[in-house]
């Protein structure tokens, strides 16, 4: 058996970090390697990882001659200019849906990107991304890939965010499958997978021929969390930004 330790602030990093109106981004936990998600959207960022396997999907796709990357990483600083610009220009009642407050939002994390229909006029805040043709044909393979559709229709009141069919968010695999499969949402799926305890019963999913086990560690916040991994186990641990680590664990050999 190996041993680990999670540092109290390890809970705010991770692919899976909840980050919406009741928990904040921590701004001084580090995003990894930003990078631009292709040569022709440079000013878009995402976390490097997450840039990796969208770039695979959208070869598989030859998806950037007809989908392009609106919006990535923003700091908080931006993140407070647009919402300050929508109250201005859209009102108060759209801007709650569609935008959220500065150090509420995704896109501070490095693991959401934005994506519309490429076009003469895109719309910053909600770019046209229908579920028919290549968007359709992205979203039905995004969970292979690690992505989810972030905000479906009909989640409005677990969200708290409308409805937004071009926001994608980068939990890696096999979460985004689970998610994807369960009709889930974050909110929802980290909730679930409180009812599998490390040192219980796991939630089990096969992906790619491989069984992969899911589970929650409870953090105390204050000192460090103690993870017992078996040494024929490869591992990933991620945050949850609100009480805990999700741990992800397969098989060697």
């Amino acid at each position: 058996m190996r041993t680990v330790y999670l540092r109290p602030d390890a809970i705010h990093g991770g692919n899976l970090i909840l980050v919406n109106a009741e928990y904040p981004y921590w701004e001084g936990k580090s995003r990894g390697n930003l990078a631009p998600v292709n040569h022709r959207e440079r000013n878009v960022l995402l976390d490097g990882y997450a840039v990796k396997l969208l770039s695979e999907l959208m070869e598989r796709l030859d998806g950037w001659k007809r989908i392009a990357a609106v919006s990535g990483w923003r700091s908080m600083r931006e993140q407070q200019e647009l919402y300050t610009e929508s109250l201005r220009e859209n009102g108060a009642e759209y801007t709650s849906q569609f935008v959220a407050l500065p150090n509420h939002s995704e896109h501070q994390t490095g693991l959401a990107v934005d994506l519309g229909l490429r076009q003469k006029d895109i719309d910053f805040i909600c770019p046209e991304f229908p579920y028919e043709g290549i968007c359709q044909q992205f979203r039905k393979r995004a969970a292979l890939y690690g992505f989810m559709e972030r905000y479906p229709g009909g989640k409005e009141g677990v969200t708290g965010i409308a409805h937004e069919p071009w926001h994608f968010r980068y939990v890696g695999t096999p979460h985004a499958e689970i998610m994807t499969a369960q009709g889930m949402v974050l909110e929802e799926y980290i909730e679930l997978l409180k009812k599998y305890p490390y040192d219980g019963e796991h939630y089990l999913y096969a992906s790619k021929n491989m069984e992969v086990s899911v589970s929650y560690l409870e953090a105390d916040g204050k000192t460090d969390t103690c993870l017992e991994i078996d040494d024929h186990e490869a591992y990933t641990v991620s945050g949850n930004n609100v009480d805990g680590y999700i741990i992800t664990t397969w098989r060697l050999g």
